[in-house]
């Protein structure tokens, strides 16, 4: 799936508008880093690549812009662990409270 994913900074998620629908993935931005938190695919996409293509997106803005990755998300976890390509950004996630 070729993506057009958006960073909107003024809601702090990556978006992946795909006709009527939008997936996200939110994030917390930090000094140097960036804390994906959520993602949220429609049901009307699931199943389509449209998540993987979201985490791809959102990921390779990070890279682009010098920030170091903390998948909190459990979606962002995963797709990091299928692609280690990523994996000298990625920072662990903080301890569970």
């Amino acid at each position: 799936m070729s993506a057009d994913v958006k960073n909107n900074a003024a809601k702090n998620r990556y978006e992946l508008k795909v006709g009527d629908a939008t997936a996200i993935a939110q994030y917390e931005p930090g000094e140097g880093r960036i804390t994906f938190t959520h993602t949220e695919v429609p049901e009307s996409l699931s199943g389509q690549g449209v998540g993987s293509a979201l985490a791809r997106g959102a990921l390779d803005d990070a890279r682009a812009r010098g920030l170091r990755v903390v998948p909190v998300c459990t979606f962002i976890a995963g797709y990091l662990k299928r692609h280690p390509e990523y994996q000298d950004i990625v920072d662990p996630p903080p301890p569970a409270s």
